[in-house]
């Protein structure tokens, strides 16, 4: 235990890795300052619906982090977002704006992702038309009102989803997979089609990444019993007629096809992107030159943020992750800021 010796742990973001970092890290004697740019925690889960492959309710999920906050009380800082990190000899200051917020001996970059902007693939109309959404769009549909997905007091007839908006996308310089879009997209068509049994669902997509546990069963779940229909092929445009339906322009590659599709909704699978070059440490480069997020020292072992001692990162300011992922990267930072400062 270290709360003898009042040592400060400062963690940035309250998303499920920011949470379980600032849980841990108390838990294990830390004084911790806990920072989020929103005025409360939960992060992106607070617009989320179901989490896959289990379809568990988004807020029960955050029920449950939410709780263990009450066991280790962390001093709250919500509605400050840092921008730079400082270092002076074994401290760091932390500021928002111009500002010196805080001061800390270690520091945990818990800040999350960004989902792509898809105005970015004018090709494909978001912001245009109105029945074209991204994936999160959809997602607080599903939560808020689902009736808002019908037509004219009528369930929908079809809807598209397209994969990949974002990621492996050389064209707007994203080479990397996002690994959760395409169990999304599936997760979704299957809530679509419990919601309206009649509607046809197509999903076009490059290659099916379902690599998590019970990922490939949902996927299976989706085609054998719900009979979503999966599409190997690409997009290429997408229009609006005058009844404010989708004209979609696209290529079956496995069948070396074009097709020409109608749909009430067209759904773009968004990619996760960046968020941690809103944060600038000690002015060092310290983001991965082609991905953007965040570098660690050690790939495979450790948390470090790359080149900078006394600073680790959880969660998805490293890469895509998923929520289990996020939340065990929380706690393994935790212990890594605690050795730090044991060994310091």
């Amino acid at each position: 235990m270290l709360n003898d010796n009042h040592q400060r742990i400062a963690v940035i973001g309250a998303g499920p890795a920011g949470i379980s970092a600032a849980v841990a890290a108390a838990a294990l004697g830390i004084e911790v300052d806990w920072y989020d740019k929103e005025n409360g925690a939960g992060g992106k889960l607070n617009n989320y619906h179901q989490l896959f492959p289990g379809r568990e309710s988004a807020a029960s999920i955050l029920e449950d982090f939410i709780g263990t906050t009450g066991t280790n009380p962390v001093k709250k800082h919500f509605g400050i977002e840092i921008a730079r990190i400082e270092k002076d000899n074994q401290q760091f200051s932390l500021f928002s704006g111009t500002e010196q917020v805080g001061v800390a001996d270690s520091v945990i970059i818990a800040n999350g992702f960004d989902f792509f902007d898809a105005r970015i693939k004018e090709e494909f109309g978001y912001g245009i038309y109105k029945r074209v959404v991204t994936s999160p769009d959809l997602e607080r549909i599903l939560k808020n009102n689902s009736l808002d997905l019908r037509i004219d007091g009528a369930d929908p007839s079809s809807i598209a989803f397209v994969h990949c908006v974002g990621s492996r996308d050389q064209q707007v310089g994203i080479n990397y997979c996002s690994r959760l879009c395409c169990i999304t997209g599936i997760k979704q068509a299957i809530e679509i089609k419990e919601l309206f049994p009649q509607c046809k669902v197509v999903n076009f997509y490059i290659d099916i990444r379902a690599f998590g546990t019970g990922y490939e069963e949902l996927y299976r779940e989706a085609q054998e019993k719900h009979k979503v229909r999966f599409i190997r092929g690409r997009v290429s445009e997408a229009s609006e007629n005058q009844q404010n339906k989708i004209l979609l322009k696209a290529e079956d590659t496995l069948m070396s096809r074009p097709l020409k599709l109608t749909v009430d909704w067209l759904v773009l699978l968004v990619g996760m992107v960046p968020a941690c070059s809103q944060i600038q440490v000690d002015n060092h480069q310290v983001t991965d030159l082609d991905t953007g997020f965040f570098q660690m020292a050690k790939t495979f072992s450790g948390s470090r943020l790359a080149g900078q001692a006394g600073v680790f990162t959880a969660g998805a300011c490293c890469g895509p992750m998923s929520i289990p992922e996020a939340s065990a990267s929380g706690r393994s930072a935790a212990m890594e800021a605690w050795q730090y400062l044991k060994n310091r």
